[in-house]
């Protein structure tokens, strides 16, 4: 971490400071030793690398840097809270939520009870009404009262799923892996950071827990990533299983229809499904909302019809006694209909992962008011059916259907299942734009479908990923029953995670009390692992191929995020010294060349080493150097004001600067390069502004304070949040050049040797000047393309992984500059292997 320094008997004494707390200077945060060494020389422009020479207890604010100075003058944007609609745009937002949403869950009447009953015949009625009680309050338990009422306000800032829960732990906690946090993270607007509070210390040892155990750290990741896995895996298996339990009603309809041409029929519902997903949540979703909100009607005027029809003797079902009786006269039918009974409650993750295309309140009272009534009423309705034929186990939803109605109903039924096939794809493609802004997923194509809602996405490499796997799926296992059993293991996989990921926060950041956390975690997680031994007792008849298809993903995303670290944390080891660059002197040992040059590398701290090569391989170097590191902060969005950071690289004379570029990972990184560069001036130009006005402030006070005086005054600098910092001495300090500049190494517009800038506003002036001129004169983005590689005496696994599988991804997956259309003569690039 970063911090000031303090000016004392000639040398520069660092000054750890840390929040509302007494501690030493000598305090450092990991890594420090290793730069311990370098010399005193080094000053505050680059204050991580100074030496820690002396001791000293000092009351201070928050830990701040450079980067926190700039990060406090950047005007804050508006949190961003939910928007206050209109009633139109509440109608209009209510049907898209339809038609994106609730699919999933809406069309699991077409294939509950034919899965719960697929193992056994019904013997009497009284299975009916064990069996429809067992489906009623697992739909109340898991999609009504945990998802709608508990895990929907886990949401990260109105973003939902797997990695949103684990964005917001890594917020609240440093337990990310990647060691690239900054203070200055915090200052953003919409970090919305929750400190815990000091009366409840079980909260503050969880975070330290978080913070200091690396093995608490893996396996906090290893379940996001096994979570991530079965969604993708459930957005395989949702439209194989909505798709073909709709089109299986022909049967129903026409006697002649076998299994086989359902088959074929549903694939190519399937591709046609999956070739529209590319035009967009918002234009599919107001399409086909209406379409949902009929089969909603539909389902619910059935199961009135139902219970007009056979009577209303199955409203006894809201009795839990007749679950106990269910399980006590037949123990294992009862458990094998568990993993068909779950079936009731698929689409409950869903409702949390497309939660960044809508906002909570508008999913709550649209699941409560319509979609859970209408449910209830269409699995009564069936279960009324079944009371008069219990021979008639299978297609029951098909076959309760009035036989006036039963082509109306049958395709509404089949644009249902298309549109509830969407439900999770689209939580898919939001799921993994999440786990690649945060380092879990090699980086690709992402293409934003609205220009109002910048979490409505598409992934093209995904969806035909999805396609192909989808077909295989239905052409393999040819049966919803086979199919169900499969389904079950996906959707509990992703259920488990999420509890264990809402009793986090609810510990860390909501600090409720523990016996009310206990009771959450045993009841529901205790729930799950029921469903979950049921489902895995029927894993031979050929689920196993899910569970195979969800390993081979966590280990993709697991390798990806280990290769990552370990390139990170080697650059780290390996990035320049000051020492170097001081010796290099203003022209960096070559020519300065007009213009602009952008060093893209993924540091947050410190000179890449790859810009080393680039000295060494140019014979010139522009003369203006910019190293950008665009980062991926833990909150969904940061505002466009708040984007860059920036610091001095060397002495002023250099030319040299640090950016640091944030990005929300629900942000829109599809930039043109020309707008991408223009903001970054302007930031550089106000950046320099404050800079000059600092050096006015300090100039003021020196004049007034003698030299015995000046040694002993810390700066104090109060934040907007009320905040009260001690910094040792000025971090945007003037220097001036230490060697000499040559007239052959000096470019045409640059300061001219020797000359003393007494007047600050002529000093801005002309640095504006240099700044606007370099940009005249061209803009060039440098990339280092930096490869791993495991060393000889590396293990053979390591080899094996780093060398093939990691070097594999990396070579397939998209490189960062992708995102900008930058053009080809403005690129320069240079490649560089490390071995770790």
């Amino acid at each position: 971490m970063v911090e000031g320094s303090e000016r004392e008997n000639g040398n520069l004494v660092k000054m750890d400071s840390t929040e509302s707390r007494w501690v030493f200077q000598s305090e450092e945060e990991e890594g420090s030793e290793e730069e311990g060494e370098e010399s005193s020389r080094r000053t505050s422009y680059e204050s991580e690398e100074e030496d820690n020479v002396e001791q000293r207890l000092i009351r201070t604010g928050p830990r701040i840097d450079s980067f926190d100075v700039e990060a406090l003058e950047v005007p804050g944007a508006n949190r961003n809270e939910y928007e206050e609609f209109s009633l139109g745009r509440n109608i209009v937002l209510a049907i898209q939520t339809l038609g994106v949403v609730f699919g999933d869950v809406g069309t699991s009447p077409l294939y509950t009870f034919d899965v719960m009953f697929n193992k056994y015949n019904i013997s009497a009625k009284e299975d009916v009404l064990g069996a429809l009680s067992l489906v009623l309050y697992t739909l109340i338990l898991i999609p009504l009262v945990k998802y709608i009422f508990i895990v929907l306000w886990g949401n990260d800032d109105g973003e939902g799923g797997t990695f949103a829960l684990y964005s917001l732990i890594c917020r609240n906690a440093k337990a990310s892996l990647l060691p690239n946090q900054l203070p200055s993270d915090a200052r953003i607007s919409s970090f919305r950071l929750k400190v815990p509070s000091p009366e409840l210390e079980r909260s503050l040892k969880i975070k330290e827990c978080l913070e200091t155990s690396l093995t608490l750290k893996k396996l906090l990741l290893m379940l996001v990533l096994f979570g991530t896995s079965m969604v993708i895996a459930d957005g395989v298996v949702t439209p194989a299983m909505s798709v073909m339990s709709a089109v299986s009603g022909l049967k129903v309809g026409i006697a002649s229809v076998e299994q086989g041409e359902v088959v074929m029929i549903s694939v190519a519902f399937l591709i046609v499904l999956f070739s529209v997903q590319r035009f967009g949540t918002s234009k599919v979703g107001l399409a086909v909302g209406p379409a949902l909100f009929i089969w909603f009607c539909s389902l619910g005027g059935i199961g009135i019809y139902n219970l007009l029809k056979y009577g209303t003797k199955v409203l006894r079902a809201f009795n839990p006694v007749y679950i106990y009786q269910f399980f006590k006269r037949n123990p294992t039918q009862a458990w094998m209909s568990l993993g068909g009974c779950l079936l009731c409650a698929t689409g409950s993750e869903a409702m949390f992962a497309d939660l960044c295309y809508f906002s909570v309140r508008s999913v709550q009272l649209t699941f409560i008011f319509l979609v859970l009534p209408c449910l209830l009423l269409g699995y009564l309705g069936q279960a009324a059916f079944l009371m008069e034929n219990l021979t008639e186990n299978q297609q029951v939803f098909f076959s309760s259907i009035p036989s006036g109605a039963f082509w109306p109903v049958f395709f509404i039924a089949n644009i249902a299942a298309l549109i509830a096939s969407r439900a999770m794809t689209t939580a898919t493609f939001s799921c993994i734009k999440q786990s690649t802004a945060l380092g879990c997923f090699p980086r690709l194509k992402i293409i934003h479908t609205s220009r109002k809602f910048m979490g409505q996405i598409y992934i093209p490499v995904i969806n035909w990923f999805l396609l192909v796997s989808c077909l295989a799926f239905v052409a393999a296992f040819g049966s919803i029953n086979e199919i169900g059993n499969a389904y079950g293991i996906a959707e509990l996989g992703v259920m488990m995670m999420t509890t264990i990921l809402v009793t986090i926060i609810m510990l860390l950041i909501w600090q409720i009390n523990i016996i009310i956390v206990l009771c959450f975690l045993t009841f529901f997680l205790g729930v799950e692992l029921l469903f979950f031994s049921s489902v895995l007792g029927s894993v031979g008849d050929g689920s196993w191929v899910l569970l195979v298809f969800a390993a081979v993903l966590f280990m993709i995303m697991y390798i990806w995020n280990y290769g990552s670290k370990l390139k990170y944390e080697t650059e780290v080891k390996q990035k320049l010294s000051m020492d170097l660059m001081m010796e290099l002197g203003c022209n960096l040992g070559t020519i300065r060349a007009p213009g602009i040059g952008l060093v893209y590398n993924e540091l947050v701290k410190g000179i890449p080493v790859i810009f080393g090569h680039f000295l060494t391989t140019l014979p010139a170097i522009h003369s203006m150097i910019i190293f950008v590191c665009i980062k991926y902060v833990p909150v969904p969005v940061v505002p466009q004001n708040e984007r860059f950071l920036f610091r001095r690289v060397c002495p002023k004379s250099y030319h040299m600067f640090r950016c640091i570029a944030r990005y929300g990972y629900k942000d829109v990184r599809k930039e043109h390069h020309q707008t991408f560069e223009q903001l970054l001036i302007e930031s550089l130009e106000k950046f320099i502004r404050r800079e000059a006005q600092e050096r006015s402030l300090e100039s003021d006070e020196d004049d007034d304070t003698d030299p015995e005086e000046e040694q002993a005054l810390s700066r104090v600098l109060v934040a907007p949040n009320g905040s009260v910092y001690s910094l040792g001495v000025p971090l945007l300090a003037d220097y001036s050049c230490i060697q000499k500049q040559s007239s052959e190494a000096s470019t045409s517009f640059d300061e001219p040797p020797g000359e003393v800038q007494s007047d600050s506003a002529q000093s801005l002036k002309r640095e504006l000047s240099f700044i606007h001129k370099a940009k005249e004169s061209g803009v060039v983005y440098l990339l280092g393309h930096g490869d791993i590689r495991a060393r000889k005496d590396s293990w053979f696994i390591k080899k094996l992984v780093i060398n093939y599988f990691y070097a594999f991804l990396r070579k397939n997956c998209r490189r960062g500059i992708a995102t900008l259309s930058v053009p080809h003569t403005n690129l320069m690039q240079v490649g560089m292997t490390y071995m770790v």
